[in-house]
């Protein structure tokens, strides 16, 4: 006999809803979402309609930030960021830029977690299932806040491993947009996983190092300089771009005689004194194996730990960087 498949009222499937509880729920805080109008505190209600491009094309866009002790780390620099995702995938917003900050601190408010990890999805909106934008009436936005998930103390102290990727790299057009088009990268990160390493990092075609799934890399040479591979076909990251800003203090201490972007070869951070991954979630994380070569001596270097203080003063005393969510 064949199994009986249910249709569900309205009535049936919110009563549905409420006994649709997963344990990975617990991390999910708050939602707002443009198509309900409002904010929801409910992991089950935390919905997309299945017919936003969001969902079935990857047309959207994203940014991911966090907040640490109340304060809302480089929010205009992601902001901006996303406005110039959104010029590129013409992509217009249903907010204006005041409007959209009031609506972040909003929804963090209604999370209560004064440290906490904030997605945001632009999308085309629903409308249709074809692939012409032109079904879509209206774009929506999607505020997400989770709890922050950041690597153990024992990560930062005895490092992370990395292995090149064979999963090719976006082109330059592609790779510069943060679109919610991310097949590429989970397939890096399965990479990862399934080989049992931390992490994989792409390379192009002329045989130059790019970027991790969803974090960029730099390597401290043995002249001591501060080296990133070339934005031209990778996304310029935030954290990686203010560790380059801050680096300034360390050339200006004597501690680094340089900071550039490069054309980097995995040769060149078997060889580095140092290599490090940067990401939002977690700042700064020391790399001590690359494709199975010891990096430097096999143990986190000075730098990784400057940098990382280097970060945690940033993200609590600069006002530049710093966005409070409760009025003080």
């Amino acid at each position: 006999m064949a199994e009986t498949v249910e249709t569900l009222s309205f009535e049936a499937l919110v009563a549905r809803l409420r006994q649709l509880k997963k344990p990975y729920q617990e991390h999910y805080r708050a939602m707002y979402s443009s198509w309900f109008g409002g904010i929801v505190t409910d992991p089950a209600l935390m919905m997309v309609p299945v017919d936003d491009h969001l969902v079935h094309r990857g047309d959207g866009i994203f940014e991911a930030f966090k907040c640490v002790d109340g304060n809302l780390y480089a929010l205009e620099r992601h902001l901006n960021r996303m406005d110039y995702s959104a010029k590129i995938a013409s992509h217009s917003f249903p907010f204006s830029r005041p409007q959209l900050v009031a609506t972040i601190l909003a929804t963090v408010r209604a999370a209560n977690l004064p440290t906490c990890s904030i997605r945001l999805f632009f999308s085309r909106g629903p409308g249709g299932f074809s692939a012409s934008p032109g079904e879509c009436l209206e774009s929506q936005l999607y505020i997400i806040v989770t709890t922050l998930q950041v690597p153990s103390q024992e990560t930062y102290d005895h490092g992370v491993s990395l292995m090149s990727t064979r999963i090719p790299l976006k082109k330059e057009y592609f790779a510069n947009i943060k679109s919610c088009n991310y097949l590429p990268n989970v397939l890096m990160r399965k990479e990862a996983d399934d080989a049992g390493v931390d992490f994989t990092v792409s390379i192009d075609e002329r045989g130059f190092l790019a970027e991790g799934p969803t974090e960029n890399i730099g390597i401290i040479t043995h002249q001591r300089e501060f080296l990133v591979p070339r934005f031209e076909r990778i996304l310029r990251g935030t954290t990686v771009s203010r560790a380059m800003e801050l680096a300034g203090m360390l050339v200006n201490a004597g501690d680094l005689v340089g900071i550039g972007e490069a054309d980097l070869t995995p040769e060149d951070a078997y060889g580095a004194a140092e290599m490090m991954m940067f990401g939002t979630s977690f700042d700064v994380l020391p790399v001590v194996n690359y494709d199975g070569h010891a990096i430097g001596d096999g143990r986190p270097g000075s730098f990784a730990r400057r940098f990382r203080e280097l970060f945690y003063e940033d993200m609590h005393t600069c006002r530049e960087m710093i966005t409070p969510v409760w009025e003080t």
